[in-house]
């Protein structure tokens, strides 16, 4: 039996009800392209084979478990197994005909937001993520304005994308069950983009600024970008703090610093 490893960290999921629930919240069909981000010992591979008839691309870092994957699934020609990480692997080359990806992961907590950063780069082969995180992190991605979880991470995915929290998983869905619980998110990234910035990252410049020290004010965290009468000039008060705006108003800053810098 494979141990779970800490330094990938680990946690293989195991029981039988979260599986059905996730598989059934995914909804995969026979001929779409379904991606398994750290398949693990297979808990979701088995399923997800059998729903999409058999054919699945997996993402896999632990050297150790891709021949126990192999031997599990060798009756499934059409398994291709990736052994790479996750946060540096092109998932462009998966992209093999008109058929949008779907991608599906147990993620490990520490390389959760990095990951769906590196993933945003790939939203337009992709049709949605539904990814199993520290439910911490999901309520930060699904968060709205006010929310004490509102922040950058919310902010930057919710500009690409729709997220929802779908479900909470307790600790004891896992081996060794982790010391959070966790969640299931559903990312679905946006066709069009409702508020579109000029520079995307100039939007990441102006959200990480506005956060750097979260109970101070607009006036204050965004000094070293612009001034309170050019927050003021776009109808914000200079005197709110960033968890109240909305992904608009850091769109309307993120242009004005974009325009403000292209006329200097």
């Amino acid at each position: 039996m494979h141990r779970a490893r800490k330094r990938f960290g680990q946690n293989f999921l195991h029981d039988a009800g979260i599986i059905d629930r996730i598989v059934g919240s995914i909804a995969p069909k026979p001929g779409q392209h379904m991606v398994e981000i750290g398949p693990g010992r297979g808990a979701l591979t088995e399923p997800l084979l059998e729903a999409t008839g058999g054919e699945l691309d997996v993402v896999e870092l632990d050297r150790d478990l891709i021949p126990i994957l192999k031997t599990q699934f060798f009756r499934h020609e059409n398994l291709r197994i990736h052994e790479a990480d996750a946060l540096t692997f092109d998932f462009n080359t998966l992209v093999t005909d008109d058929r949008p990806l779907r991608l599906v992961g147990n993620l490990p907590y520490n390389i959760s937001t990095p990951l769906m950063f590196h993933l945003l780069d790939y939203s337009d082969h992709i049709h949605d993520m539904h990814f199993m995180l520290q439910k911490e992190v999901v309520q930060r991605l699904c968060a709205a304005p006010g929310d004490n979880a509102y922040g950058r991470l919310g902010i930057m995915i919710q500009y690409y994308c729709e997220a929802r929290y779908l479900f909470t998983v307790p600790p004891g869905a896992f081996a060794p069950p982790p010391k959070v619980e966790s969640a299931i998110v559903r990312l679905n990234p946006r066709t069009t983009i409702e508020y579109p910035a000029d520079d995307p990252d100039k939007l990441a410049v102006v959200v990480r600024t506005a956060f750097n020290q979260r109970r101070k004010t607009l006036r204050n965290n965004l000094k070293p970008l612009m001034s309170a009468e050019a927050i003021e000039s776009l109808g914000l008060n200079p005197g709110e703090r960033a968890e109240n705006l909305s992904i608009r108003d850091f769109v309307m800053l993120a242009n004005h610093l974009s325009r403000t810098e292209s006329s200097a």
